[in-house]
């Protein structure tokens, strides 16, 4: 659910070719592509999340691939280096904005079991975006439409796997193509 800030979740398709290995010594700036992999914890508490048991995520750094709080903290850092942060809800997922609550008709959820507190990913006209049911009516759902993760002050424990710059392809399009990006 971390993966990506929710401005770059976008659908894709077809495959681009595969870019280059990472660069050694190479400092994440501008424009770079790393991959790295995460725990998430909200300050003091448990783990969250973690992509450990995963592959690794991949992500440019520059275009809004993430939350600015963590892209900020990979700034200057090179493969193999491991650190943690703490960044406060403002840099991260934002504030919780009350009021941010729409009804839902049932259909658009499919065949998944809603209960109220249950996260789900709701398809939208600007691409998939997790949502928090709050109530489950005969043919409606109310839905939290703030991320998950908003209005919490977050710590990320962070190692960086590997660090190359974009190839022309993916800065034309603001994204990673490959291992670990989309593919259109």
């Amino acid at each position: 659910m971390m993966a990506a800030h929710p401005a770059a979740d976008k659908p894709s398709s077809t495959v681009c070719h595969r870019a280059a290995h990472s660069e050694p010594g190479m400092k994440i700036e501008k424009d770079s592509v790393v991959r790295f992999h995460y725990t998430v914890s909200e300050i003091g508490q448990e783990p969250i999340e973690s992509s450990k048991e995963r592959d690794p995520l991949a992500i440019m750094i520059g275009h809004g691939n993430i939350i600015p709080g963590l892209e900020a903290a990979m700034m200057d850092k090179e493969a193999g280096e491991s650190f943690g942060v703490d960044v406060k809800a403002t840099e991260a997922y934002g504030e919780y904005r009350e009021g941010l609550s729409q009804r839902v008709p049932k259909k658009h959820f499919g065949a998944t079991k809603l209960a109220p507190g249950t996260q789900v990913m709701l398809q939208t006209n600007f691409g998939p975006r997790a949502v928090t049911v709050q109530k489950v009516g005969m043919s409606v759902v109310d839905v939290d439409l703030n991320h998950p993760m908003a209005g919490k002050d977050l710590h990320f424990d962070v190692e960086i796997i590997d660090v190359r710059e974009a190839t022309q392809e993916e800065r034309d399009h603001g994204h990673v193509h490959g291992e670990g990006g989309h593919h259109h």
